[in-house]
């Protein structure tokens, strides 16, 4: 049975939420036009954006349904979902009373092949987001993009925005050319944790490699479900690389890859752990135990079992302090936050979950 939460109207009272995952949308590819240099906006308008997508003009395969949206997400003016503040606030910040929300732009700044024009747009959308959406709510925060696959530049570009404390996080994608846990990453990871900025790993990307292990899929519920199996391959090069052993104050948020999977990963990486720990001399502790250290997860998708005890089960083991809230507004998926939980949650629990987890990891 779902939980509805109270929600109250008196300001000292009311349930307060930081939501992790909110995703803005641009008007139009013009939009980000005021924050490139005459030289990209004419390298794009006679080239384009060569990008590691299979496909030159179209969208990830299989196809995502218009803009990944809910249907009653497209404002009245007409414009994508996520684009329009003024609708943004109505539908989902006070609606919900959010008293702070993640942007999360996925606009694949970073999937680009030319490493200039990458590290340009991912520039441009930082302060895209700081010029029409943070500047005007105060409620929103922003997320570093960084060209993931060319760590120097990743690196100038956080210390370009680091200074400017409406930046909440840095993020990348869970889909990368390598595994994330490799060393030549490793100078944003360096650079994340001694400025204590955390890391959101937010599904999706793309590699230019098929998106499950298996090969390409015949169905969107496949390549779905295969963001999944992203974020549990990142996980695991995160801990078996050593990451979390050189950096470790380091904090990587797990954003909208679901979070059933960590027990059973846990339980079989310390298995084979056990057997072949001489492979990885590196690894001070069991795997499991960087896991509780230095891995958080979003709540959205929720994992939704036909007996709500079994969630319950599952945070337990997690740690309700490893658990932030994400809406992942204005997405098809999206989870209420009155009806998210299908099990139970005590007062202190949903004060962790909603509200105090977000506030000791994010920069607010």
């Amino acid at each position: 049975m779902s939980v509805v939460l109270e929600r109250q109207t008196d300001a000292t009272t009311k349930f307060r939420i930081i939501d992790s995952d909110i995703h803005p949308a641009l008007s139009s590819p013009r939009d980000l036009d005021p924050f490139l240099s005459a030289r990209w906006r004419q390298h794009i308008a006679e080239y384009g954006k060569l990008t590691r997508k299979p496909y030159a003009e179209r969208g990830t395969y299989p196809r995502f349904m218009p803009n990944t949206a809910r249907r009653d997400a497209w404002p009245p003016g007409g414009k994508p979902p996520g684009s329009d503040l003024a609708f943004m606030r109505a539908q989902l910040l006070d609606r919900y009373d959010i008293e702070i929300g993640i942007l999360e732009p996925l606009f694949g700044a970073s999937e680009v092949r030319n490493p200039d024009l990458a590290a340009a747009l991912c520039s441009a959308v930082n302060d895209w987001q700081m010029a029409a959406l943070v500047s005007q709510e105060p409620r929103l925060r922003a997320s570093i993009q960084v060209p993931i696959e060319d760590p120097v530049a990743a690196v100038a570009e956080i210390e370009r925005c680091v200074a400017n404390r409406a930046y909440a996080q840095i993020q990348m994608t869970s889909r990368s050319t390598e595994p994330i846990g490799r060393r030549r990453y490793w100078p944003i990871f360096e650079a994340a944790e001694r400025h204590g900025l955390p890391i959101g790993m937010h599904v999706g990307g793309d590699s230019g490699h098929a998106p499950t292990a298996a090969g390409w899929p015949s169905f969107y519920i496949e390549d779905h479900h295969g963001l999944v199996h992203a974020m549990q391959c990142q996980a695991t090069s995160l801990i078996l690389e050593g990451v979390f052993e050189r950096f470790p104050g380091l904090k990587v948020i797990l954003i909208e890859g679901g979070f059933a999977w960590a027990p059973s990963l846990a339980w079989r990486l310390d298995a084979q752990f056990a057997k072949m720990r001489s492979e990885v001399p590196h690894l001070k502790m069991k795997p499991s135990e960087y896991m509780k250290r230095n891995l958080w997860f979003s709540t959205q998708p929720m994992e939704e079992p036909e007996n709500p005890e079994d969630l319950r089960r599952i945070l337990d083991w997690i740690g309700w302090d490893r658990i932030v809230f994400a809406t992942d507004y204005p997405h098809w998926d999206f989870d209420d936050p009155e009806t998210a939980f299908p099990c139970k949650l005590s007062a202190g629990e949903r004060r962790m979950i909603f509200r105090e987890n977000a506030l000791g990891i994010y920069r607010l």
